[in-house]
């Protein structure tokens, strides 16, 4: 790694520069959660006052496309952000996240909101490779596993926050929520101004063409290669709990037991009583790595970082199993805690790894590259969550389900028998997804409560989590049998 004026002092300690740097993250983090952990609520959620309603495969189909915008456009910014310059690309950045915010706000069809999230995503994609190569700029060997500790944890000072400010944010109107955020994220043009830009130590070509040559030529490394994709798979589980479960715990959990140990804003009237906002329960997630990341990570440096790394994901498949696979409040919460100590173990590691086996004048460049496991997991997972929980864990979907199997609901209606296919279900019944929970309890004449179990006995909805564990679990078993061989290699046994 090269050495010059703004990195000298970072070899001390951390330094102004790093703590700027993580500060203009954290910002962009409080904005970028805050819509994200409600976003899922927002599009698809078949009841939810003044949302798209779009159906889960139009919502995995959104974040299919997020992801591979938002994860896959780094492998290629990064190596710009090293060659123009990290506060232009900052800069930019920004301003197209601006205006992704403003069109999620105000579009309502599925194109407009569609551009809306690409815009957002293409900013993300890159913000994300300047802020984290100006970063490792001023990291090296001794400080890394702190600095990129410190780095998580402060990002998710962002992330703790966004979701609690969203809560209460949608309860006036969901595009305040967007506007919000396009104010918050704008902080940054103001912190650009406030620290000297770290030399890239960039010594390839100066034409795009021979930066995205450069880009290539270091991603058909066969070593790299495995190690990204390895931990796809984990990612494709990961990102479940922040896309998957805000849909699955409106539907299923049942969060009364901890309202009354929450802020009365953070929970809502339901028809089975006072629940707890999904984001405010998904939310212990960030606040768990605001406490707990630093320490952890100052643990985590004793040991190689792919046997850290390989510990997080044992922990995390774990996490995904217990969280998914109850009804109760609390018992969710203790599948968050698993998951999230996992992803401390994980998430900053990932980082540190890329970083530290990085040539001089490429850390943007490697540093893009930790995002290729997140967008390949990512969009694979979205669209494999829009067909699994559409067709088998929505309770709307199942509401409809029953109507057509264990009522005479089409009988009555002197309707025929419904053919099994979920794309008819709305045009047999003539009740839509929005419409068929509520239908459901009237010709049952049960309460809120009592048909959301008899949905959950009969058809089994957690049960998907199974095959997301699954994907989890082989995933850690290829990482640990990269881990011996890597030991074979200097340059990737750290």
């Amino acid at each position: 790694m090269t050495t010059g004026t703004a990195a000298a002092p970072e070899r001390r300690g951390l330094g102004r520069v790093f703590w700027l740097l993580c500060s203009m993250e954290m910002w962009e983090r409080l904005a970028y959660y805050g819509v994200r952990v409600v976003a899922p609520v927002y599009i698809a959620q078949a009841d939810e006052p003044g949302g798209l309603h779009f159906s889960q495969a139009d919502k995995g189909t959104i974040y299919f496309w997020w992801f591979v915008f938002q994860s896959v456009l780094p492998t290629f910014t990064g190596g710009l952000a090293d060659r123009y310059g990290y506060k232009r690309t900052i800069a930019f950045a920004i301003t197209i996240k601006v205006l992704g915010y403003g069109m999620m706000a105000t579009q309502r069809d599925f194109t407009g909101f569609f551009i809306g999230t690409m815009l957002l995503a293409t900013g993300t994609a890159l913000f994300k490779p300047g802020i984290q190569g100006s970063l490792a700029q001023t990291l090296d060997r001794s400080s890394a596993s702190r600095g990129w500790g410190v780095f998580y944890w402060l990002v998710n000072v962002g992330a703790a926050l966004g979701p609690p400010l969203a809560g209460i944010l949608r309860q006036m109107s969901w595009p305040m929520v967007f506007y919000a955020c396009a104010g918050i994220v704008s902080l940054n043009y103001l912190m650009l101004l406030t620290y000297k830009e770290p030399d890239s130590g960039w010594q390839g070509g100066t034409s795009v063409g021979a930066v995205l040559k450069t880009t290539f030529a270091n991603l058909l490394e066969p070593r790299l290669v495995s190690f990204l994709l390895l931990l796809s798979g984990f990612w494709l589980m990961m990102y479940q709990l922040w896309d998957l479960h805000p849909n699955f715990v409106t539907d299923w959990t049942d969060s009364g037991a901890v309202a009354s140990f929450v802020p009365a804003s953070w929970t809502q009237q339901t028809d089975r009583g006072v629940q707890v906002l999904q984001e405010n329960l998904l939310n212990l997630n960030a606040a768990l790595i605001v406490l707990l990341v630093v320490p952890i990570s100052a643990v985590s440096g004793r040991f190689k970082t792919l046997t850290a790394m390989l510990g997080g994901m044992v922990v995390a498949i774990f996490g995904i199993l217990v969280s998914g696979l109850t009804q109760s409040g609390w018992v969710f919460l203790l599948g968050v805690l698993l998951f999230s100590l996992g992803e401390m173990l994980t998430g900053p590691k990932k980082n540190e790894y890329l970083g530290l086996i990085a040539p001089p004048g490429k850390k943007g460049l490697y540093l893009g590259y930790v995002n290729i496991p997140v967008g390949i997991g990512g969009a694979v997972g979205s669209k494999l969550a829009g067909w699994l929980y559409g067709s088998y864990g929505e309770k709307a979907v199942l509401s409809q389900r029953y109507l057509a199997e264990h009522t005479d609901f089409l009988q009555k209606a002197g309707k025929p028998a419904w053919d099994g296919e979920v794309a008819s279900l709305a045009g047999t019944l003539g009740v839509d997804r929005a419409g068929a929970y509520d239908a459901l309890k009237a010709e049952l004449g049960q309460s809120g409560a009592a048909v959301t179990d008899l949905l959950w006995q009969t058809y089994a909805p957690w049960k998907i989590w199974f095959v997301f564990a699954a994907i989890g679990l082989l995933s850690a078993i290829g990482l640990w049998i990269f881990a011996r061989m890597a030991r074979r290699w200097d340059d990737l046994n750290v």
